[in-house]
């Protein structure tokens, strides 16, 4: 219900909830190191990624949240989504839709969306969180994305979810 109304101060001072807020009814946070997860195979050429979250069956909420690197040369077509996503350049030069973006930048891919086609000359790292769309509702894909046994050619990947 909450997602309907405005997020103001006002607004979510009158929300009311039916539990407690205890340790009983709310979940702990969880920690993960990246050091701890080897690097995986992603999709698109000369990317890797270590996933440190992922939406699994018994927590199908979960965002996919790791950190992406990204060879020279690697790239991606453009392609769309239902999730939302939020990454954050760590290092290198990414060219989006003609578009240069390096270190420090935040890109924030509202629900539903489309990512650019994108390329590095002198490749990075990127880190990104995948979400459930608030208004869509889709869910991030983690399984035969980002840890592929083997990378298909660009043309046999699907790029419409």
């Amino acid at each position: 219900m909450s997602k309907h109304i405005a997020d103001t101060a006002e607004n979510n001072a009158s929300l009311k909830t039916e539990r407690a807020a205890t340790r009983k009814d709310h979940k702990r946070y969880i920690a993960r190191r990246f050091d701890e997860v080897e690097w995986k195979t992603i999709r698109w050429p000369g990317e890797t990624g270590k996933m440190l979250f992922h939406p699994e069956p018994d927590n199908p909420t979960h965002p996919n949240t790791g950190i992406l690197r990204l060879e020279p040369g690697a790239f991606h077509p453009e392609h769309y989504h239902g999730f939302a996503q939020v990454w954050h350049i760590l290092s290198g030069e990414f060219e989006i839709d003609g578009d240069v973006y390096g270190p420090g930048t935040v890109l924030f891919h509202p629900d539903p969306h489309y990512e650019g086609e994108f390329k590095t000359e002198s490749g990075g790292e990127i880190f990104i969180v995948q979400y459930p769309g608030p208004s869509t509702g889709e869910r991030p894909i983690y399984a035969g994305r980002f840890n592929m046994n083997e990378r298909k050619s660009v043309d046999q990947e699907r790029v419409d979810v």
